[in-house]
């Protein structure tokens, strides 16, 4: 899904006005555009199936040994005060009849992060995608972030950290 830049651009000329700034100032002028863009990337996993990345599988002889993928960085955008959380992620899951490529983790972790999101639905959402794409016997997904509406504003406690 293609988000509508012009309206973001409008919007963000129009916060601007809001807080009382000018946002035909020098500093100010292409500041709409550079939100639109980023804006762009953060919400690129919108309408986005992230099951695809588990397309490609290879079969496996049923050892049951645990995959585990950790430290695995991302980042996300949450929906109640559109702030960035960041942090890392450690994804693991036991094979059913198949396994897919290491890297095809973080590419589900991360369109599934490309979105207005809560660290506690990420998680369930990456699990579940996981179980369904693999058929996995088993799926644990730890994710530890610092949350911007925790480090910036409120409480603004730069270091603490959400595990769940």
């Amino acid at each position: 899904m293609a988000i509508d830049s012009g309206r973001i651009e409008a919007a963000v000329a129009e916060l601007l006005s809001a807080i009382g700034e000018d946002p035909a100032r020098p500093g100010l002028v292409d500041t709409p555009r550079r939100v639109a863009e980023a804006y762009g990337d953060f919400f690129s996993g919108l309408g986005v199936d992230a099951g695809e990345h588990l397309r490609e599988t290879i079969p496996v002889d049923g050892t049951g040994e645990l995959v585990l993928l950790r430290d695995i960085e991302f980042r996300s955008i949450c929906e109640h005060h559109l702030l960035p959380f960041t942090g890392v992620a450690h994804l693991a899951y036991v094979p059913g009849e198949r396994i897919v490529g290491l890297g095809k983790l973080p590419r589900v972790l991360e369109t599934l992060a490309s979105r207005p999101q809560l660290q506690e639905r990420l998680g369930e959402e990456v699990a579940d995608a996981l179980a369904d794409g693999l058929g996995a016997k088993g799926v644990l997904v730890v994710l530890d972030a610092v949350h911007g509406c925790v480090s910036a504003r409120g409480a603004r406690q730069a270091h603490s950290s959400t595990v769940t």
